[in-house]
This record gives C-alpha cells, sequence and structure tokens, in this order.
C-alpha cells in the first residue's frame, strides 16, 4: 500500500482543459497540495492523450466539452485511465454515471472548498490503493444519454474521428465492434446493443451481428428460405435476419 508519505513524491497530475483561465484556477487551487506534481498541461483531447500515454500520471483534471474530441471519447482511447475528476460548465450528464464511476465531478464554476473535497478523495483513493472507477460504464451510460454524434477510434498511435455519414456498417465481434467505412475497417471495444440503443435513426439493426446505415443500402435480395443479403452502395455484403428484414421493410414502407 501507498503510505501517506509516499505520495507526497508520488502524485503525478495533468490538467486538461480547453479554457486557459480555468487551468490557471486548478493550478493554482492545487498549490496547498504539495504531494501532487502538475506534469503537463493540456488544451485539447489529441494533446491529452498523448501526455497521458506519455507520463501515466495518476490523477487527471478532465474538461468534458472540448473542440473534436470530448473527455469521455479520450478516456475512452486509453487502456488503463488514470483517476479522473472532471469539471464542466454543462449539466445534462448524467450525474448517477460520474457518481458511480468517476473520483468525482466539479460543476464550473466550482469553489476552493468543492475542489479540495475533490482532491482529497482522489488521494484517498490513491491512498488506499482501492480499484479505479470503471470509466467505459461511465462514457456509455452518457452516450446512451445524449446519443452518439461521432466514434473516435484509436488507428495506431494515433486517434482518428469518424463521422457517422462515413460509416458503411458495424460488424459486432464479442466485445469488440468492428467499424465499416469507405477507408477501411476500424475497431473499437463496444458492444453492439449499445451502439443499437445511442445511433440516430438513420442506422438500423439488420441482424444479431450487424447493423448499417440505411441511406447506404443499395438492393436487398433473397438468401435462404429466413433470410436475405444485402448490398451496400460499396457493393459490401451484409446478411439480414427474418427480423432484420421485417424492421427494414417498415422502415423503406416495401
Amino acid at each position: 500500500m501507498i503510505s501517506l508519505s509516499d505520495l507526497h513524491h508520488m502524485i503525478k497530475a495533468i490538467i486538461i482543459d480547453d479554457e486557459q483561465p480555468a487551468r490557471d484556477l486548478i493550478r493554482y487551487f492545487l498549490k496547498d497540495f504539495t504531494q501532487i506534481e502538475i506534469v503537463d498541461e493540456c488544451n485539447n483531447g489529441f494533446e491529452g492523450y498523448k501526455s497521458i500515454e506519455s507520463h501515466k500520471p495518476d490523477l487527471i483534471f478532465l474538461d468534458i466539452r472540448m473542440p473534436k474530441i470530448t473527455g469521455f471519447e479520450l478516456l475512452e482511447m486509453i487502456e488503463n485511465p488514470p483517476r479522473t475528476i472532471f469539471s464542466t460548465a454543462y449539466d445534462e450528464y448524467a450525474i448517477k454515471a460520474f457518481e458511480q464511476n468517476a473520483v468525482d465531478y466539479l460543476m464550473k464554476p466550482y469553489s476552493k472548498e468543492r475542489f479540495d473535497v475533490a482532491v482529497e478523495k482522489a488521494l484517498k483513493s490513491l491512498e488506499s490503493e482501492e480499484e479505479k472507477p470503471d470509466i467505459s460504464q461511465l462514457t456509455q451510460g452518457v452516450n446512451e444519454d445524449s446519443g452518439i454524434e461521432k466514434i473516435v477510434v484509436k488507428n495506431g498511435n494515433r486517434i482518428q474521428i469518424i463521422q457517422l455519414p462515413d460509416i458503411l456498417y458495424f460488424e459486432g465481434q464479442d466485445d469488440y465492434v468492428a467499424i465499416h467505412t469507405s477507408e477501411g475497417k476500424f475497431l473499437k471495444q463496444l458492444r453492439l446493443k449499445h451502439l443499437e440503443e445511442s445511433l440516430p435513426g438513420d442506422f438500423l439493426r439488420v441482424h444479431r451481428s450487424f447493423i448499417i446505415r440505411i441511406d447506404r443500402l443499395k438492393k436487398i435480395e433473397a438468401y435462404t428460405k429466413d433470410s436475405h443479403l444485402a448490398t451496400l452502395d460499396d457493393s459490401s455484403q451484409v446478411p439480414v435476419s427474418r427480423s432484420g428484414y421485417a424492421r427494414l421493410k417498415e422502415v423503406l414502407n416495401i
């Protein structure tokens, strides 16, 4: 177990927020916590991802709403996320999910007293070596509430944003989903059921393992007695189950 005396030298923290005044405030509030060393500051999720991979911090202060990729999307890319204190000016997110799956959650503007509570909670969590919160549960809970607008994937050592209109279909593979686009295939740790609940109406589940983008459908034809085959506009083919075909007929009025 890490002792408090060890912690005095060991806590590495990164501040990730697109607003300089917000980063300055966190830095100022942290002056009382001499056991915490700020090893980096980042103004967007891409910088934050590189910094976390490089510094392996114990704790991050993470804004949620940032340009290009959100704080949640950033955390999804990190294999073993550090303890996280979220901060945001927006309150429409699933507060219950934060309470269950984050070290703490600061609503801007927050007081020094509220900030201290969050940091003390993080220090206690690190000292006791308790299990880290399950970030995947948090991000999935938030996506179900707010809907998916884009998919962020790790492509080698970099982060790639896939816009929904560029996606042909999703293919479920156990705990992963293969995202098929005209540029190629990308894997993301995600369940097809979660996607189905979060995607907009442009997408339809046509098989237990496949979700297609409806406007990329070129033709559909009988394959066996109880199944069909959908051909998409890039010539790729996707199986359609009996129930999937019934859903397609209803959506397309055929």
